[in-house]
């Protein structure tokens, strides 16, 4: 805070005092008793658009308070002025006034006053200091900008619904009448206007909606270059010179429109549109400006990605379930018939030993196909929840100790080692609980080799069922355990291998445990193999 001499008539006097007070970056502007403005230096004149040197203009203060306005943007009365309030013994400290000059960019001062006291003590005037700090409020306004920007972002579910609120956010923090938000079509490539917001009143057509072209105007130059472009004056660029531009500039200095910044908006490595906004007045502070609309340019290119990876994923969604359906109503019946007639011909006793086997290969692969559509069929009803689960009382040790048994009578070359007890109720779907069961034990005697021990263990534990089946088997390489569930997803060392599968056994279990209220896990036996849990309450599945 600058006090200044005893009397109004000393800082005219003080040759010193006063060249101190020309040289300061901060605006000083001091009155008499009587209010009368008698001093500013040369920033408070700067501030105020007045000639710098020479006598203070008459006009001077009136004209100055015109330009004063509250925080909240409402015109300041006199009274209300800190230089005025100081005059009243009022001590004010940092306290932001704005100046809004027409044609101009709006400033924010944080202004100190206090009164001049004279030799006895009487108030003889008063003193004002005015810092600018129009970049620091300009940030400080962005955090709240950004946490606006969130907040509309998590409301809407699309681009185009959140996109007014999201501008409306930007323009008000930046000052700006104008702003509109382009994105990049996936099925044309083409950058179309996803929305505008505009608070100058004026009529928008012809301003907001047009298709910018790649590498020309504002817009066109960011889609091409993926890089920030500052436009400070629009009227006076010397790169804005193609027809299409010359054109663009033109209905901007139409609607006033003098500074333009437009920015990318990316996810990662991938540009997904250009954020362009528009000011009425010259800008200086292109770097800060470019920064801070950058983050709202990141907010909203994570909320574009992510809103296009749902739909993509839906579609996925869409498009496995019209699959499905493809298998199971127009493939079912041609393979049931397929199955049928190739049995029936197998079972001729005078048929050529080649054809013979020509029919019995034909009965073989029509029955894996029929019954990879039934698998698949039982995903989606499990899925959909059209399939309900038929739930009795349950023995889950008697029904495993008989799947392990019609294994060890299959005649594969294996070693079973089962730990059971007695007896373990809960209550389940009998039938879907051994298709678990079966398919869990294939699939280790499958990607086992001959002989290798499996083994199987199953306790109650609390409140659950832990079944527990272990091979020594092939494995899968770790990077992969996420993915094991997923249809058709084989591991990489299967595929490599040559064994035949169809990727759909694991879903298919998982989807059943789920549907008990369960869990199922696989993880890795060491030193080789893989161990898959299933984990059932013992209360049974969720009504």
């Amino acid at each position: 805070m600058v006090v200044l001499g005893e009397a109004a008539t000393s800082l005219d006097n003080g040759a010193f005092l006063g060249a101190l007070l020309e040289s300061m970056d901060a605006g000083v502007m001091a009155c008499d008793r009587n209010g009368t403005v008698v001093f500013a230096n040369r920033a408070m004149r700067e501030i105020a658009g007045f000639v710098l040197d020479g006598p203070l203009p008459i006009e001077f203060a009136e004209h100055a308070h015109r330009l004063f306005t509250t925080p909240d943007l409402r015109p300041m009365s006199r009274s209300e002025t800190p230089l005025a309030r100081a005059l009243q013994g009022e001590l004010v400290d940092g306290e932001d006034v704005l100046i809004r000059r027409p044609g101009h960019r709006q400033r924010v001062f944080d202004t100190s006053a206090q009164p001049i006291l004279g030799p006895v003590g009487d108030r003889i005037g008063a003193v004002a200091v005015a810092h600018e700090v129009t970049a620091l409020r300009r940030v400080e306004r962005f955090r709240n900008c950004h946490i606006a920007v969130e907040y509309v972002l998590k409301k809407h579910r699309s681009a185009i619904e959140a996109t007014p609120e999201v501008l409306r956010a930007v323009t008000t923090t930046l000052g700006w009448p104008s702003a509109e938000l382009f994105l990049i079509d996936d099925a044309t490539g083409l950058l179309l206007s996803a929305g505008h917001w505009d608070s100058s009143g004026l009529e928008t057509e012809g301003f907001f909606g047009h298709t910018p072209v790649r590498g020309q105007g504002i817009t066109g130059r960011v889609w091409e270059s993926g890089r920030p472009i500052w436009v400070p004056d629009l009227g006076l660029s010397p790169d804005l010179r193609t027809a299409h531009e010359r054109e663009r500039v033109q209905i901007c200095l139409r609607r006033g429109v003098r500074t333009a910044l437009a920015v990318p908006v990316r996810d990662g490595g991938s540009l997904l549109g250009v954020l362009t906004c528009y000011a009425g007045t010259q800008e200086y502070e292109p770097d800060l400006l470019t920064v801070l609309l950058d983050g709202v340019a990141a907010q909203i290119g994570i909320f574009v990605a992510q809103r296009r990876a749902e739909g993509l994923s839906r579609q996925l969604a869409r498009a496995q379930g019209d699959f499905v359906n493809l298998v199971g109503h127009e493939l079912r019946t041609p393979l049931t018939s397929i199955t049928a007639n190739a049995t029936l011909l197998a079972e001729e006793t005078d048929l050529d030993p080649e054809v013979g086997q020509m029919v019995q290969a034909i009965a073989r692969n029509a029955a894996a196909l029929q019954q990879i559509a039934d698998t698949l069929l039982d995903l989606a009803g499990l899925d959909s929840g059209h399939l309900e689960l038929d739930v009795h009382e349950v023995d889950l040790a008697a029904l495993v100790g008989d799947a392990v048994t019609g294994l060890r009578h299959t005649g594969v070359r294996l070693t079973l080692v089962s730990e059971l007890p007695a007896e373990l109720h809960l209550p389940g779907d009998a039938q879907r609980l051994r298709q678990v069961v079966d398919d869990l034990l294939t699939n280790a005697v499958r990607y086992s080799p001959p002989g290798a021990p499996v083994h199987v263990t199953l306790r109650a534990e609390d409140t659950v069922a832990d079944l527990c089946i272990a091979d020594s088997g092939i494995g899968m390489p770790a990077g992969e355990y996420a993915r094991v569930f997923d249809r058709f997803f084989r591991g990489s060392n299967v595929r490599h291998q040559g064994t035949t599968g169809s990727g759909l056994g694991l879903s298919l279990a998982r989807a059943i445990v789920l549907k008990h209220g369960g869990t199922i896990k696989l993880a890795e036996n060491r030193p080789a193999g893989t161990v898959v849990c299933v984990r059932l309450p013992l209360s049974g599945p969720p009504p």
